[in-house]
């Protein structure tokens, strides 16, 4: 056989692993963590649905619910990068599981709170405990799929985070229904009944899920190898990454936590997630005050917006791993999400209002793969456990000053109008750091062309 052709079916048979090997980890893998990340979201944000009730029964004004909002990010973020390296010591099966069962318990507490300060306290118990989970899902990732697909495989977990909105909109109402049944308000039922299911998937994540491709009896020798190399050929592991090929990578602690690119996408995060929870925390009353539904009826608006954020992930993350232009499928959605929210804080009609805030999460959700996954492409092995947790410690700062602000702005005015334009003003400044990245790694690039 002619040496060519030998080579081609090399070629070829090394093609159809690599996609066995892919198919085999995306069925295996992102459901579940998928599940398990839509369950933290779930968690942390279905008191925007209990302060329908929970406010009224406990007197809590706008500022009490938005500072206890925004302390479950304080100790998230404190907690952030330790958490992660003890997943890159401990391995993600056993550490994601513990996070779960923690974060589990602490969200059904919150059914036995009273008073401000145990409002303040429980939530501040709930961030530590969830602490690490999204970073080092994240990182968990970058052990298994190259960079060439990062984008869409994290937007295909990621995909949760709008589809827990849909979940929690359907389910809302039904809770807060069940006002007084065996002595207990809606409220507590709807903190009780999203609570359990995080304690369930942490014997789950515990059975299930293998710490890397080494350890995962579904996949074969040749697969676990096709992964291996992949992963190494990008830098991996790797102490340094591979000479010559990989002089970008950041692989150390203290290398990731210098890099520049590490605290600018932090900001980023931190003026997309404020943006976010900002939002997120109040929509439910947003949309009550705009449309005058019911609670049943205000949770399947919110259903509604989600799946159409579900949507765009998917759909905007693929195109970023196709045209390799990561940037622009950020910066394009950043944009649109501002002028939005602009219009969503002038106009009051509900006509205009709501399908403006439809838009504004379907560009919200749009920018999630490519921005998420752009920082997983320079660090690697321990660096990327510990920049990736540095980039998710400052960006969940957002959800520290966002939610307080937004309620400190409507006890003042009376109305969300104000905290909807401060929070399109900061989504274009979102879009200005972008494009400063850009230019960055635009320069980075000239630079190493110039120099080879």
């Amino acid at each position: 056989m002619p040496t060519s052709a030998a080579a081609a079916i090399t070629v070829e048979n090394d093609a159809l692993t690599g996609r066995s090997a892919m198919r085999k980890a995306t069925w295996r893998l992102i459901p579940l963590i998928a599940l398990g990340y839509g369950v933290a979201y779930m968690d942390r944000v279905n008191i925007s649905f209990a302060q329908l009730q929970m406010n009224r029964d406990l007197h809590f004004s706008a500022t009490i619910y938005g500072l206890g909002a925004g302390l479950f990010f304080l100790s998230y973020a404190i907690c952030e990068i330790p958490s992660n390296l003890l997943l890159y010591r401990i391995g993600a099966r056993r550490w994601l599981a513990r996070i779960m069962f923690t974060w589990g318990l602490l969200a059904m507490g919150m059914m036995l709170v009273r008073t401000p300060f145990q409002f303040y306290a429980m939530r501040f118990l709930l961030g530590m405990a969830e602490a690490g989970f999204f970073p080092g899902v994240l990182y968990y990732l970058t052990q298994w799929f190259p960079a060439g697909v990062r984008a869409r495989t994290i937007s295909r977990f990621y995909v949760s985070l709008p589809l827990s909105s849909v979940v929690m909109g359907g389910v809302a109402g039904a809770l807060l229904n069940l006002q007084g049944t065996w002595g207990l308000a809606g409220w507590q039922w709807l903190f009780l009944l999203e609570g359990f299911p995080a304690i369930l998937m942490s014997v789950v994540f515990l059975r299930f899920l293998p710490d890397s491709p080494q350890a995962a009896a579904w996949l074969n020798p040749a697969e676990r190898t096709w992964i291996e190399r992949q992963l190494a050929a990008e830098g991996g592991d790797t102490p340094g990454g591979i000479p010559g090929k990989t002089p970008s990578h950041t692989t150390g602690v203290a290398a990731a936590i210098r890099d520049p690119r590490v605290w600018l996408f932090g900001l980023v995060n931190l003026l997309m997630l404020g943006v976010n929870y900002g939002y997120g925390f109040s929509a439910p009353v947003i949309i009550q005050n705009l449309t005058h539904l019911d609670n049943t009826h205000v949770g399947y608006v919110v259903a509604g917006m989600g799946l159409l954020g579900g949507a765009a992930m998917l759909i905007n993350a693929a195109f970023s791993d196709r045209t390799r232009k990561p940037y622009a499928h950020i910066i394009i959605p950043c944009i649109v999400e501002s002028a939005c929210l602009l219009l969503a804080a002038l106009v009051l009609n509900p006509w205009i209002a709501i399908p403006a805030l439809a838009l504004m999460i379907f560009s919200h959700n749009a920018m999630q793969g490519p921005l998420l996954a752009t920082p997983t492409t320079f660090l690697k092995g321990k660096g990327a456990a510990a920049g990736l947790a540095t980039i998710n410690m400052v960006g969940i700062l957002g959800g520290v000053l966002y939610p307080p602000l937004m309620g400190l702005l409507r006890d003042r005015t009376g109305d969300y109008q104000t905290g909807l334009g401060v929070l399109s003003i900061t989504m274009l400044a979102a879009a200005g750091v972008v494009a400063v990245l850009r230019a960055m790694v635009r320069r980075r690039m000239s630079s190493r062309l110039a120099i080879g």
